[in-house]
């Protein structure tokens, strides 16, 4: 994972703190390493994955609406 120093380490922090206030157990440095690698590792592409579908979901809509902008600047063709 490759993620800018000084957001992993507070990442493992926040790792730290939810695991002391939830389960009233510290941690040291290395667990939380370990517990963010597993999410990294196991459970990361879920949320990949879920922000590919969300940012997919979001260019559709954005052509969507070029689409409709550009067929308002159609102009009326004359018959006859």
């Amino acid at each position: 994972m490759d993620v800018p120093k000084g957001q992993k380490k507070e990442m493992k922090e926040r790792i730290q703190t939810y695991i002391y206030e939830e389960h009233g157990e510290e941690i040291g440095e290395l667990a939380a390493e370990n517990w963010l690698q597993f999410f990294a590792e196991e459970l990361g592409v879920h949320f990949y994955n879920q922000g590919i579908a969300d940012a997919k979901n979001m260019v559709e809509q954005k052509v969507m609406t070029i689409e409709e902008d550009l067929d308002s600047l159609k102009r009326p063709v004359r018959r006859g």
